[in-house]
């Protein structure tokens, strides 16, 4: 991340994570993490996250709590419509 201004600014990373084989219907983003960033002029800083086994846990349909393994899509970016792709696959 970089300031390309001539001002101190703040941006708010997000972190955004897609189920592609959840056997109930998945939110198509859900945020997972987020950080403020404040940046002076010229200053660039990276930014990363770590994305836990438990985050990508939901209720399924018995009502317990579900960890599918297979693909996911994930995005980091200012919001989110806009950002990095990529994707992952969890065991």
């Amino acid at each position: 991340m970089t300031n390309t201004g001539e001002r101190q600014g703040s941006e708010i990373a997000q972190l955004y994570v897609r189920d592609l084989v959840g056997q109930v219907t998945r939110p198509v983003k859900e945020l997972k993490g987020f950080e403020r960033v404040t940046l002076d002029p010229g200053e660039t800083r990276k930014v990363s996250f770590t994305l836990r086994r438990d985050q990508l846990a939901y209720y399924g349909l018995d009502e317990q709590l579900v960890l599918d393994p297979g693909d996911y899509q994930v995005w980091i970016g200012p919001n989110s419509a806009e950002g990095l792709k990529g994707e992952f696959k969890a065991l």
